[in-house]
């Protein structure tokens, strides 16, 4: 008797086993299932940015033969990286057309330093675009990506090696994709036109609060005020910091799938799957090293068109470019012994 007993009890705790390695089996299943779905939709989102043939928005432009057009570099994760960032006004264009660029970036990201620099270039600001003639730096997209980059890479005398081009709708999307962005509205803006149609109309109220996609654009919009486009551009280079921030929390990552989808009818760019890869983890290793403005005050001067258009103008090129250089080269502040030791005694102390 005693011998059956312990067999039974043995086959009984064997038993008792299967329906937890059923369990943990079924639960390994569906996280796999679930991480095969989440990468395959970000891999699928990523590489539907990279517009062809008659879904790119540029199929219908001829470029000038004096431009290149060059295949993005290899890029190895090592060297830094520079990405013109255009935001188009596609209202009242015909279709075939390129829109003006309303805002234009360029961010610049350093694998080595973990930092990223940004300039915020003025879109009256007058320069030489390949290929063509003397024009404000907006119509350059007008003429295609490469003349755009070409035309910006001359200007800052660094390679711009990528693009990343949308349009209103998609700046909107991206922002209610990702929930919106809290922040501090510095004074009421307001603006409305019959032109802009009550869609696009100006209407913000100071103080701190969150912003969905439609009142984000409204408050990277607005330039009526005593400086206009100076600090507009500002306030974008501040907002896209904000963005940036909220890109990296946990909540944001886990809806990466739905906010590529949402996001990409609305976005094109000469990025790979393979590039955005790498710039995404290195982003978001990475923080702020410099926001500066394209041109300086202290470089900018008052100019006119042959058709007497007020324009912005450079006072010097090279000292342009040496101020981009300086900008990205400058060293990252280390704190001090003292500073480090006051902020461990304050935050002990707390």
């Amino acid at each position: 008797m005693p011998p059956r007993t312990k067999r039974h009890a043995k086959t009984k705790k064997t038993k008792s086993k299967k329906p937890l390695l059923w369990t943990l089996a079924i639960i390994l299943l569906i996280i796999v299932g679930f991480a095969v779905y989440f990468f395959g939709s970000i891999f699928n989102g990523l590489e539907n940015f990279n517009k062809r043939g008659d879904n790119s928005p540029f199929k219908d432009v001829v470029e000038s033969v004096d431009v290149k057009t060059p295949e993005p570099p290899k890029w190895e994760g090592t060297e830094p990286v520079n990405i013109l960032l255009m935001g188009v006004d596609a209202r009242g264009v015909k279709k075939g057309e390129v829109p003006r660029s309303d805002t234009m970036l360029v961010a610049s990201l350093d694998p080595v330093k973990k930092k990223f620099y940004v300039f915020s270039i003025l879109r009256d600001t007058y320069v030489s675009i390949p290929g063509y003639d003397k024009d404000r730096i907006n119509t350059a997209i007008t003429h295609g990506s490469n003349v755009a980059m070409q035309t910006v890479s001359d200007l800052l005398g660094i390679p711009i090696q990528y693009y990343v081009y949308t349009d209103f709708q998609g700046f909107i999307k991206l922002i209610d994709e990702i929930g919106g962005i809290d922040y501090d509205v510095e004074k009421d803006m307001v603006y409305k036109t019959k032109a802009d149609g009550p869609e696009y109309d100006i209407d913000l109220k100071k103080g701190f609060q969150h912003l969905d996609g439609s009142m984000a654009l409204q408050y990277v919009r607005f330039r009526h005020d005593a400086t206009s486009d100076f600090t507009r551009t500002q306030r974008q280079r501040g907002f896209l910091k904000a963005v940036a921030d909220k890109m990296k929390s946990t909540t944001s990552l886990i809806k990466l799938p739905s906010i590529l989808s949402a996001v990409n009818p609305y976005v094109d760019t000469n990025l790979s799957v393979n590039d955005m890869w790498k710039l995404a983890n290195l982003g978001y290793k990475s923080s702020m090293g410099g926001s500066e403005q394209i041109p300086p005050m202290d470089l900018l001067v008052e100019e006119k068109t042959r058709g007497g258009s007020a324009v912005i103008g450079i006072s010097s090129t090279e000292e342009l470019k040496q101020f981009v250089e300086d900008t990205m080269t400058e060293p990252v502040p280390t704190a001090s012994p003292e500073t480090t030791n006051a902020g461990s005694t304050s935050e002990s102390s707390n």
